[in-house]
């Protein structure tokens, strides 16, 4: 889209909120709950989390106050929009016994509300993408995934604050939005008062935009935006180190430091929960005590789960070493080979969730340096 950017305020994001709400949009964005900012419904813009950041380390959050009352100004919390997009457990079908023994199948119809997503992180708008790609670029479709997916506007928020367990430069995203959004905030605290830029990046958000309060944007508060979100490229926490990774992976199947990490990991499989393109499901059937009503449900599944591989006669994976080596390389080098793509955007959820602190970056950093000595 070629509209030139507006200007929202406070006020202005709060009836867009109000219009979504209004139209019967499921807006889902952050808000502060149980000591973290997590993403919720939202019936107002009042539950945002103004004034609220976070601290990050591998293996730790805490919420921060902020004086400057910012309210996109924090990294990612424990949850992503695969949370609602792919659910964690879903109905697929059921069956019924009758009286006279004959048996009829029923196909579960999937949820799909018109969400309106707010504050989507461009790590996370990647990973959408990515998502988009697994679950209904096959053969085979995830109708569940299609249809909440085609129902769901994207409202994208760039980042302005990286935090200390982010690297997504490294895996050739950054701060700014990709294309594939529906409008783009960029959000500006400064003398000039609280605002926000807004871009267009389809009709239906040109629409959104036209129902609410905005103005142009003046050539200072776009300029202040753009210099916000490049400065923010230089000043991720992590990164990956600048080597190919995919073949780095590959040749590092033997490598010592597998038994390393190994001993560390807890296999709890955090990492792949909080991985907003992690996509794995099994199936489990429930039935009721009767016998004669059973139904088939979707879940998700990790590859850290010893039943995760379960073949007749036991486990291709048994052990910690195998089954972390199984998500890495995977993540980070056998996805191009499915996908044409990494399946990793940098998000760092998995350093600052894992229990033990387990970081992503210092473990293919350790791999690339003991790859590198073994060529010497």
């Amino acid at each position: 889209m070629s509209a030139a950017p507006a200007v929202l305020d406070r006020d202005g994001l709060s009836a867009l909120v109000a219009v979504l709400v209004a139209d019967g949009r499921t807006v889902v964005g952050p808000t502060v709950r149980d000591g973290a900012i997590v993403l919720s419904e939202l019936t107002s813009a009042d539950a945002l989390p103004y004034g609220w950041g976070v601290e990050l380390e591998a293996g730790r959050y805490r919420l921060v106050p902020r004086e400057d009352g910012a309210v996109f100004a924090h990294s990612a919390g424990p949850q992503s929009w695969k949370n609602f997009l792919h659910p964690s457990r879903e109905q697929l079908w059921s069956a019924d016994r009758t009286a006279e023994g004959e048996v009829t199948f029923t196909a579960h119809e999937p949820a799909a509300p018109a969400y309106a997503f707010l504050g989507v992180r461009p790590c996370d708008l990647r990973a959408i993408a990515i998502q988009d790609r697994v679950l209904t670029g096959g053969r085979y479709e995830d109708t569940g995934y299609g249809k909440r997916r085609r129902g769901a506007l994207l409202i994208a928020a760039e980042c302005t604050e990286p935090g200390a367990t982010c690297f997504c430069v490294s895996t050739g995203g950054g701060p700014a939005a990709d294309p594939g959004y529906d409008l783009a905030l960029t959000e500006v605290v400064d003398q000039g008062g609280h605002r926000f830029v807004v871009r267009v990046g389809s009709e239906e958000g040109a629409r959104l935009l036209d129902r609410v309060p905005h103005h142009g944007a003046d050539l200072v508060t776009e300029a202040t935006a753009r210099a916000s979100v490049d400065a923010a490229r230089d000043r991720m926490g992590r990164s990956l180190p600048p080597v190919d990774l995919r073949s780095l992976m590959g040749a590092s199947l033997d490598a010592e430091r597998w038994n390393d990490v190994a001993e560390r990991c807890l296999t709890c499989g955090n990492c792949t929960m909080v991985c907003p393109t992690c996509f794995c499901t099994t199936t489990e059937e429930v039935t009721d005590l009767t016998g004669d009503h059973t139904e088939r449900w979707q879940r998700w599944d990790s590859c850290f789960d010893l039943d995760f591989s379960y073949l007749h006669g036991g486990s291709v994976r048994q052990t910690p070493r195998s089954r972390y080596r199984q998500w890495l390389t995977h993540k980070l080098s056998t996805w191009h080979d499915q996908f044409d793509t990494t399946g990793c955007v940098g998000c760092g959820r998995c350093i600052a969730w894992c229990p033990v602190g387990i970081d992503i970056t210092e473990e293919v950093a350790a791999l690339q340096a003991e790859r590198g000595t073994e060529s010497d």
